[in-house]
């Protein structure tokens, strides 16, 4: 079964468009989107074992890490560069989403929302946020930077970066009413302000 977000993302997507998926994982994603939008392109990922199963999903991938840009992808070589739930364990946060949209026209970026309440609550009675959008205990997490919708629209205006669309979810449905308060998953499709 595909992943609500993934149909997000994959809506946001043109037909046989060139997609880098940074942080690809075991590929699933850029695997639905060749599948089902026939793109072409690349994931980026670091572990070894999840480079081992994107290329067994059949994605190209190159293992690097992140941190240290995308250096050898030329200006505007992508339609779309993605960033699914990867941002917020970036040390070089800002670095990263200028150089994401160097090398593509747009980006998708998604993260956990850590507003969502249920994290909120959680923080509120004592202890770190634990929920399907961030499964890991404090000392195992690679979450580093944690943020709001808010927070990352912030950022977003500070970098002159426009926001095309937002979409939010919680538990695979669609939130509209206060996203930042009842959104589990935040999911921003942008681009550079030229």
């Amino acid at each position: 079964m595909i992943r609500f977000d993934h149909q997000v993302i994959g809506q946001w997507i043109k037909q046989g468009s060139r997609v880098l998926d940074l942080g690809c994982g075991d590929g699933q994603l850029m695997k639905y989107l060749q599948d089902k939008y026939h793109v072409s392109g690349y994931g980026v990922e670091i572990e070894v074992e999840r480079v081992v199963s994107a290329i067994a999903n059949g994605v190209n991938v190159i293992q690097r890490d992140l941190e240290s840009g995308l250096l050898g992808f030329t200006e505007q070589s992508f339609d779309t560069v993605i960033l699914s739930q990867t941002l917020q364990a970036m040390r070089k946060t800002e670095f990263l989403l200028n150089d994401m949209l160097r090398v593509g026209r747009e980006g998708i970026v998604t993260f956990p929302n850590f507003g969502y309440w249920k994290n909120r609550w959680q923080v509120l009675t004592g202890y770190m946020p634990k929920s399907e959008d961030m499964p890991y205990e404090w000392h195992n997490t690679p979450n580093i930077h944690l943020c709001t919708l808010n927070d990352f629209e912030r950022l977003c205006e500070r970098l002159q970066i426009k926001v095309i669309e937002r979409h939010v979810i919680t538990e695979g449905k669609s939130v509209h009413l206060a996203p930042n308060l009842l959104g589990g998953l935040a999911m921003y499709r942008v681009t550079k302000i030229t």
